[in-house]
């Protein structure tokens, strides 16, 4: 597989993006795939406490992890600028910033670990020995943190040269060995939860030397580590900026979701669950377009990086006509086949019920959601960052005072008429931003 850091600068055609975001698509597809394994495994012990224990341990985590998601999709922006500048000491330099980001990062959770775990027992409290098994656990996968995030800058490192395959492989390979030792350690070894965590842990660090190991060519000169290059004082500041304002956007887009489950968990258990199952259709569709908006923030920073602003209009235009044919799709297919979805899902009556009553908020919601999701990407690979924070901090606040107005009207139906104002309210404030990213690749 080429690791070739010069900036593809070929036709932008229908196979090009289907080639980056189809490999994205598929790697998103096996994350859930894991978690439903990881739960199967422990199942199979005839107890109770370790699924728990499991469960809330890989939330507490996934939790943790999830605010360094900038590092990936800050990282893939300004590689993809700097290949389209043609400027490869950079996108080597890039890439050692990624990683030392991700081993600091981690190293400093392993430090505070403790005080972390405390807080998030009180958040998401369990019973006495799910949170002792689940923080044995803990205990161990916290030793993979420096490996985890890391592997956030290699993959925005990969994505940014259209290596989505790569990406594709190390995720294979580490969710497929994750798999493989769980199945050793629980039933050939009766490590139990602790053997679940084990797995993962092994997993991560040789999926950091897998990630190094497909990241080779990015070695190959001496760039990665020139000092006054990597260390560059504007260069990391610019980086810094960037990867701030992301992390601000998805908090706040993290708050949003959460305030939603909070808010409905107040109509009862029966309307949470229905939610719940509900909120599942909204992950497919992250799942189905995380590809093609990867693929904007691609195809987006090699023109910025190039200053070819019709090469960034046709970008930003063929990626996101190809989002706009996948939430189609997906609003069929909830609007035909939504109701057997919910049945798959859940088995208890009441649930199913009032989950159809909500249903078409989320035959609407790809459709009403796909500015947002697109639009994200393509200002994520302009590293327009600023402009993301801001108008994500409008949106939520329209979000509030939509449920602020619409909640005590309708209850349950007022929630998520609120979710779809503030999807529509991402689109259209972004949108409203987009003219500047073409002045920038015109200047």
């Amino acid at each position: 597989m080429s690791g070739a850091t010069t900036a593809p600068l070929g036709a932008i055609t229908n196979g090009r993006i289907l080639k980056i975001a189809l490999p994205i698509v598929l790697s998103n597809i096996t994350v859930p795939i894991l978690g439903a394994v990881d739960t199967a495994v422990v199942g199979q012990l005839g107890e109770a406490a370790p699924i728990g224990a499991v469960g809330l341990g890989a939330i507490i985590l996934s939790s943790v992890y999830w605010i360094f998601g900038f590092l990936r999709m800050g990282t893939v922006g300004l590689t993809s600028q700097a290949l389209g500048a043609g400027n490869r000491g950079e996108v080597a330099a890039l890439l050692s910033r990624a990683l030392l980001i991700g081993l600091v990062a981690g190293l400093a959770l392993i430090a505070l670990q403790a005080p972390i775990f405390w807080a998030a027992f009180r958040v998401a409290p369990g019973s006495a020995e799910v949170e002792t098994l689940a923080s044995g656990y803990l205990r161990l996968r916290i030793w993979s943190a420096p490996a985890a995030i890391a592997i956030y800058g290699i993959s925005g490192w990969l994505i940014a040269q259209e290596r989505t395959r790569a990406v594709l492989i190390l995720q294979l390979w580490m969710n497929g060995l994750n798999v493989a030792l769980d199945l050793v350690f629980v039933f050939g070894l009766g490590w139990g939860v602790e053997g679940v965590a084990f797995a993962t842990f092994l997993a991560e660090w040789t999926g950091l030397a897998l990630g190094l190991w497909l990241c080779r060519n990015g070695f190959a000169g001496r760039d990665w580590r020139n000092p006054a290059l990597v260390f560059d004082r504007d260069r990391l500041a610019h980086m810094m900026s960037v990867n701030t304002d992301i992390l601000i956007r998805s908090l706040l887009l993290q708050a949003m979701f959460v305030g939603f489950l909070f808010i409905g968990a107040g109509f009862g258990d029966v309307t949470l669950a229905a939610n719940q199952v509900l909120m599942q259709f909204l992950s497919f569709t992250s799942f189905a377009l995380d590809g093609f908006a990867f693929t904007a923030e691609t195809l987006v920073g090699q023109a910025l990086g190039a200053r070819a602003r019709d090469r960034l209009r046709e970008a930003a235009v063929k990626s996101s006509a190809w989002g706009l044919i996948i939430v189609a799709l997906l609003a069929l297919v909830f609007g035909l086949f939504g109701g057997a979805i919910i049945d798959l899902m859940t088995t208890a009556p009441e649930v199913r019920a009032r989950a159809r009553d909500f249903l078409p908020y989320l035959v609407v919601m790809p459709v009403a959601g796909v500015g947002a999701f697109m639009l994200d990407g393509i200002f994520i690979g302009a590293t327009a960052s600023r402009d993301m924070r801001n108008m994500m901090a409008v949106s939520f606040v329209i979000y509030v005072i939509a449920v602020a107005v619409l909640v005590p009207l309708w209850a349950n139906h007022g929630l998520w008429l609120a979710l779809l104002i503030a999807f529509l309210a991402r689109g259209i404030t972004l949108g409203l931003r987009y003219p500047g990213l073409e002045a920038r690749a015109a200047g």
